[in-house]
């Protein structure tokens, strides 16, 4: 205390010094004097910077202004750090002083408790750090701030969060307006982003205690969220993250914000580092006591601002209007706060000053509107150690960008990829997780793992008996532990073999291994474990992260190609069936489309019967050689003959690839023929495929377990005959693996049941579900499940599918696979045969419309489609057989036919049923 009262003296003398040259500059010149009163804390640091810059800023602005027309005064109060006492020393200036501004307080409380006086009075209130957003200069008249808010923080530190998918934060504030004023915005703006609430905030007051900081330190170090947001003043602040690398939270993986952080932007120039220099220099001088220098900051740069935006004001204040003082009140008054009186020039005063904007100034551009200082950017930057590293800006445009100012053409963004490099607590550049299992009490995560020592491929447990650390490796502890390196946060675990303590053999199987979960004996199973619905009745599985479903798998023998019968097997039964009818239905549509016209297709009957398979048949080798006389029946062969094409083309590559390529095939082809023939079938031990073989139809007798990829071959190789078995079913994955291992000895044919796949294991309503089943998503989007899948099952299988790698059955084309073409080859020959109907009924309307008996109608309908037409004349060449009388016999009997007559039918409508004369009769 008798250094901070000494200080103040000297500081006193100093100002008196100031004011006397001030005086005599003003005497000099002829100018008019200004009382300003100053009320700043000034045992604080923010106070004493703030007294120095207010000081530097003022001496500035008059050796750069000879001509100003005013000189101020300043009137330096101290407010002790109490808002009463800063009401009192602010009345002192009114009244006595008679100040036509005040420049401070420096604590948004304090503002707020001498607002209503200062608004009486008509004194402009400017302040550079009062902070809080609930001082709203436009419903506060006579209230100017001169610095950001600290709501305008929110929205830069809600972008950060976000750009690094962290999503929960534990907020840790000063318990002043300048902490508590970020606490609704900061809230809102997570809710924004799509965040978890705020669930914990930390309070901690100014004046707070070493033991106090670190005992609130370690109930953080127990909480499950790893981001802190931390929003205090330089004096708290400091200690705060000393006490935080003395209680190991800033070791590698954990995350304290504020190693971050988020400040308005201040464009370097080389007026802010002269003045830096000088400011330091000048610290030092008047503040010789303080054990260290402290970092010139932004309040301090702000008030010299302030100071160089009210001189400029008060030069644009008329000088006359200057001159007068405060109006005192016409009755006398028994307090000092009637007393006060009103100021004549303040309103004046606080509408020039209320929107202003000085260029050049330490701050930049310094423009101030409706009374708020505008923030255009704020500026992100990686404190270490001692210094700042500008790693990227935040505007309310563009969000997160390299760039300070605003760019129309962008859109906002939050994009972590345009923040520079980033050195993390632990001096890491790995991004530290944002939420982590709590190892309170040293407990660790309790991962269950299957025990067995058959199928080691997928997991492996084992314990060291000199530390009794239990240590798994295999394909699903790769998976395991590729999806914790994905995870926003840490777990701290350890694994437990589901096994005996004296044997070191398992105790149960996988329905058992999977209910220790529910008995709360492991905190999740980690293994080859199947996501079954009765399992999931207990536990929460995450999205599966191996390839599901069961199958079978027997040995391979060479296919036989002796078959005399081997060339009807690329084709199914029904589709020859079907084939063999569109033949004949093809070469029947032709056979009636051609028949009048065409003589190839005429002749006793017997011979038009072996026309209509001849033709049809003879189209599937293409050697047809009748010529197509109709319009109609040319438009049905060459759609047929498409039709023959793709059937032929297919058939010849099918048989091809039978005699060929298909060099194996395998011993049995389905479950069912399995169970007909009364073969063993084994399973692995343990598994839930028995029951599954159970419910199949298998007798429990023909059923054997196997403990290990070498079992199983021995007993494929032994077959059922030789107390083996004929096929082992087991789900995919095993058998894929076990392929790799016997390379084109064995084969999986088809797929016997649908299950779900591996999946890792939880308790009912577990957190950690979700965010594993996203990480095994992307796993499995990404190249990492492929290079783990070839790690353990071999690169060719994953990579690339010979034919050999399984082979199943001979797959016979069927029926389905060109149905489409029948359906186009039928109605082609359906619409011919219909428009040629059509067509012949209309030449042979007189036949239908004749009074003759339904049967002469159809015996004459018949006779003339079976009349002979190929050498009938067109209409169009009626001029070529005009004249009768050139016709010789010989030209009616070159082809041994006699000439065309064409019938008809006469009814006598006077006596029904006889025939006029020169009609021909209906026999």
């Amino acid at each position: 205390m008798f250094t901070v009262k000494k200080t103040l003296k000297n500081h006193r003398v100093a100002s008196l010094a100031m004011m006397m040259m001030l005086v005599a500059i003003g005497a000099e010149n002829g100018t008019r004097e200004v009382e300003v009163g100053v009320i700043l804390d000034m045992d604080s640091y923010i106070g004493m910077s703030s007294r120095v810059c207010i000081s530097m800023a003022l001496e500035d602005f008059y050796d750069d202004h000879n001509e100003s027309t005013t000189i101020i005064r300043p009137h330096y109060r101290d407010s002790e750090n109490n808002d009463v006492q800063a009401a009192s020393v602010a009345i002192d200036l009114m009244k006595n002083t008679q100040v036509m501004a005040i420049l401070g307080p420096q604590q948004s409380s304090q503002a707020n408790f001498i607002l209503d006086i200062a608004k009486k009075s008509k004194i402009p209130i400017i302040s550079s750090s009062a902070t809080n957003p609930n001082l709203i200069p436009n419903a506060n008249n006579f209230f100017i701030r001169t610095s950001h808010t600290s709501s305008t923080q929110a929205q830069p530190i809600a972008a950060i969060i976000k750009s690094f998918g962290w999503t929960e934060i534990v907020l840790v504030y000063e318990d002043s307006d300048f902490g508590k004023g970020l606490i609704p915005y900061l809230s809102d703006a997570m809710e924004s982003i799509n965040s978890t609430p705020i669930k914990h905030f930390v309070l901690l007051p100014p004046s707070s205690s070493d033991d106090l900081i670190v005992k609130q330190l370690h109930d953080l170090k127990t909480m499950q969220t790893r981001v802190f947001v931390v929003h205090m003043l330089p004096n708290l602040g400091s200690r705060f993250f000393k006490k935080a690398d003395e209680v190991g939270m800033m070791a590698r993986g954990k995350c304290m914000h504020g190693v971050i952080g988020v400040k308005p932007y201040i464009p370097p120039s080389k007026k802010l580092t002269n003045f830096n220099k000088r400011w330091r220099r000048r610290f030092q001088k008047e503040y010789p006591e303080m054990d260290r220098v402290f970092e010139l900051d932004l309040f301090g740069i702000w008030w010299y601002d302030s100071v160089f935006a009210l001189a400029t004001s008060l030069e644009k204040v008329n000088k006359t209007e200057l001159s007068t003082k405060f109006k005192r009140p016409t009755k006398g008054s028994t307090t000092d706060l009637a007393s006060i009186g009103t100021s004549e020039v303040g309103e004046v005063l606080f509408s020039v000053i209320r929107n202003i904007r000085l260029k050049g100034m330490l701050s930049g551009d310094f423009e101030v509107v409706n009374g708020q200082l505008r923030i255009q950017a704020y500026e992100i930057v990686n404190v270490i150690g001692k210094e700042e590293k500008q790693i990227g800006f935040w505007n309310s445009k563009n969000g997160i960008s390299r760039q300070s100012r605003y760019n129309e053409s962008m859109d906002y963004t939050t994009n972590k990829d345009d923040l520079g490099a980033i050195i993390w607590p632990g001096d890491t550049i790995e991004i530290p997780k944002g939420w982590e299992i709590p190892t309170r009490n040293d407990r660790k995560l309790r991962v269950g793992v299957p025990a067995k020592g058959g199928f080691v491929e997928f997991i492996e447990a084992e314990k060291d008996p000199n530390t009794n650390i239990t240590k798994a490796k295999g394909f699903c502890i790769d998976v395991f532990k590729a999806v914790l390196e994905s995870l926003p946060y840490d777990i701290d675990y350890k694994f437990i073999a589901f096994e005996d303590p004296d044997d070191a053999q398992s105790v149960g199987d996988y329905n058992d291994l999977v209910q220790q979960i529910f008995l709360k004996n492991f905190d999740m199973v980690v293994g080859d474990v199947t996501i079954r619905w009765n399992r999931s009745l207990y536990v929460d599985f995450t999205t599966p992260y191996s390839e599901s479903g069961v199958s079978m798998i027997v040995p391979v023998k060479a296919a036989d190609k002796k078959n005399a019968w081997i060339f009807m097997r690329p084709l199914e039964k029904e589709l020859w069936i079907t084939t063999a009818v569109f033949f004949v239905y093809t070469g029947f549509v032709v056979w009636a489309l051609e028949h009048r016209v065409n003589k190839e297709f005429r002749g006793p009957r017997n011979q038009q019967i072996g026309m209509i398979f001849w033709f049809s048949f003879s189209t599937l080798v293409f050697s047809h050689k009748e010529k197509m006389i109709s319009n109609l029946s040319r438009f049905v062969v060459i759609v047929w003959v498409f039709v023959v094409l793709v059937l032929t083309s297919s058939y010849t590559a099918s048989l091809s690839s039978m005699l060929t390529l298909q060099s194996l095939e395998p011993t049995v082809s389905s479950i069912q023929e399995l169970i007909e023939r009364g073969d063993y079938v084994g399973y692995q031990d343990g598994s839930f495929v028995k029951g599954m073989l159970m419910e199949m139809g298998f007798p429990e007798a023909k059923l054997k377990k196997y403990a290990n990829f070498t079992e199983y071959a021995n007993a494929l190789s032994s077959g059922s005959k030789h107390n083996g078995v004929s096929a082992i079913v087991d789900e995919i994955p095993y058998l894929k693996m076990f392929q790799a291992k016997n390379y084109n000895k064995y084969s999986m044919v088809g797929r016997t049941n649908k299950t779900e796949g591996f999946g890792f294991a939880f308790p009912k309503g577990s957190p950690m579900v979700a965010d594993f089943s996203k990480a095994i998503l992307k796993l499995i989007e990404g190249d990492g499940m492929r290079n783990i899948s070839n790690t353990w099952i071999g690169d060719e299988l994953q990579s690339s599918k010979k034919s050999s790698d399984q082979v199943e059955p001979f797959k016979k084309l069927k029926l389905d696979s060109f149905i489409g073409l029948f359906v186009i080859a039928g109605l082609s020959s359906t619409c011919a045969l219909v428009v040629f109907l059509f067509t012949f009924m209309y030449e042979n309307k007189e036949v239908l419309t004749s009074q003759g008996s339904l049967y002469q109608k159809l015996a004459a309908i018949i006779r003339s489609f079976d009349e002979d037409k190929s050498h009938k004349p067109s209409k169009d060449s009626a001029t070529e057989t005009v004249d009768d009388s050139h016709m010789s016999v010989e030209d009616h009997t070159i082809d041994n036919t006699p000439p065309p007559t064409s019938p008809s039918i006469s009814v006598d409508h006077q006596a029904e049923g006889s025939i006029s004369p020169g009609s021909v009769p209906i026999q």
